[in-house]
């Protein structure tokens, strides 16, 4: 096809489901046959990646990249805005930064993006069968409808397609699918081609009334009802429910601090998966510990995240942690906060000129400038890890200037990161990816708690991932009447799988 075909799911609110859909059908689409590629115009997240372009997109097309089988690509999410305060972000355009704004500022300068948005979107359409876009929190924000570019507005630049999908496991998904419809304008609720009943526990049967009513209401077909599906799959950061796991039910025990910025703590899934590690993750002194390993993570805002760490009892807490052998691994913003200093004297990460001492881990100085360093990186851990093979990739501000022993040696021979004793550090996002490292760090946790590893080693992570992205269209595609899809893309349901 010279043109792809679209189709675009929105939702009632954020966190209903939309991220999960998308990729599911990037799946089916491929499966099917069908070169699917996902889509978002403008993405906020703190968890992102680096193409192999040296580009910067949000993890949540990446996802969906993976799970349609192609390459993740900058195109898939043209704007990307990482908050960096309550009332500002950083605004990644292309995969370039074009600055700090806050959100006023923002709001009266996005409608300049729409070029943008359309050269990326009809660049992948000229090279896709199917786009599968996603929206963004809900359509219905009526004080946000003038100037959308990411839920109606851009299905209009585009003539997509839409299925509604509303979050059942919060309550209240009848009102919330029916007030959605009805505070849209018409040629809005035209577009809509179904409504998806998502994250259902239960009988169906028992919502079939509700189902019949919320159809005569709305004048909208519902095309399914999408059961709660167990999946380990990447979800949106800022509702992650991975980050409300307090408890340990493995034998090793590892807390993340859960930093107020915290950003790329997907760097720590394949840890979760792992059969000897639990990860959990912390925002207090108490809850702590006494843990086999301390995580400091990834964050946005280094400077603002350590003085919180300081203020709130938990700088104490992993020093003295530290002191008493229990090893520390700081990733990106983390591994800066383990060192000696942390030099802002041009404001550039906080907003005013300052300079801070580090946690003194780590015998590194960092500066910040404005420059970010983006790239893919293949490397080989050093001690104690050695000879592990590292796959990920660098995204930051700051030049961390290393004393001490280095972490990893990137393929071209340079050095990377910092050891000294129990305490690591390093800015390589994606470490535990490629397997090899988590089974080393396993390993090094193991003979320090005097305990034997597990014979059977955990599923290799590109295998597992697939998997749980099969599982996932799997369930969707039972739930879904696929022939309703189809038609309202326009393409033919290679199956004919009618519910």
């Amino acid at each position: 096809m010279s043109k792809a075909k679209c189709i675009m799911v929105q939702g009632t609110m954020s966190g209903a489901g939309k991220s999960l859909l998308c990729a599911a059908l990037c799946r089916i689409f491929a499966q099917d046959g069908y070169k699917a590629a996902p889509f978002k115009s403008q993405n906020m997240a703190l968890n992102s990646f680096v193409t192999r372009s040296g580009l910067e997109m949000g993890r949540a097309q990446v996802v969906q990249a993976q799970a349609a089988g192609v390459e993740p690509d900058v195109r898939m999410n043209p704007i990307l805005l990482k908050p960096s305060s309550d009332i500002g972000s950083q605004v990644i355009v292309n995969g370039e930064v074009r600055g700090d704004m806050p959100a006023r500022e923002y709001f009266r300068h996005k409608k300049a993006l729409v070029p943008d948005i359309l050269r990326a979107y009809d660049s992948l359409a000229e090279e896709f069968d199917v786009v599968v876009i996603e929206g963004a929190g809900s359509p219905a924000e009526i004080n946000l409808k003038a100037d959308d570019i990411v839920n109606m507005g851009l299905a209009k630049l585009v003539n997509a397609p839409v299925l509604l999908a509303g979050d059942i496991d919060r309550g209240g998904v009848f009102a919330q699918l029916y007030g959605t419809v009805e505070l849209l304008e018409l040629d809005e609720r035209a577009r809509i081609k179904g409504l998806i009943i998502n994250k259902f526990r239960g009988d169906v049967e028992i919502l079939r009334p509700g189902l019949t009513m919320l159809e005569e209401k709305t004048c909208l077909p519902v095309v399914g009802v999408v059961p709660y599906l167990k999946v380990d799959i990447e979800d949106e950061d800022s509702l992650s429910t991975r980050l409300e796991q307090k408890s340990t039910v493995k034998p090793l025990d590892i807390a993340a601090v859960r930093l107020p910025h915290i950003s790329n703590f997907t760097d720590f899934i394949p840890l979760e998966q792992h059969p000897l590690l639990s990860v959990r993750y912390v925002q207090t002194a108490r809850e702590l510990g006494v843990p086999d390993l301390v995580i400091l993570p990834g964050t946005k805002n280094t400077v603002g995240d350590l003085l919180w760490l300081r203020q709130s009892g938990l700088e104490a807490a992993l020093l003295k942690l530290a002191a008493g052998g229990t090893p520390v691994l700081g990733v990106c913003g983390g591994y800066q906060m383990l060192g000696q200093t942390l030099d802002d004297s041009q404001g550039t990460e906080s907003g005013r000129p300052q300079t801070l001492r580090g946690l003194g881990l780590l015998p590194t100085q960092t500066i910040f400038t404005a420059d970010k360093r983006r790239a893919q990186i293949e490397a080989s851990a050093a001690a104690p890890f050695a000879g592990a093979a590292l796959t990920g990739y660098e995204i930051h501000t700051g030049r961390t200037a290393v004393q001490g022993a280095p972490f990893c040696t990137h393929a071209d021979g340079t050095s990377e990161g910092c050891v000294q004793g129990t305490v690591f550090g390093t800015y390589l996002h994606g470490l535990f990816d490629s397997g090899e490292l988590t089974e080393r760090l396993a390993a090094y946790l193991c003979a320090r708690k005097g305990i034997a590893p597990e014979a059977a080693a955990p599923i290799p992570m590109a295998a597992y991932r697939e998997q749980q992205f099969d599982l996932l269209a799997d369930g969707v595609r039972r739930a879904l009447d696929m022939d309703a899809v189809y038609a309202a893309i326009g393409l033919v349901n290679p199956k004919g799988d009618k519910k």
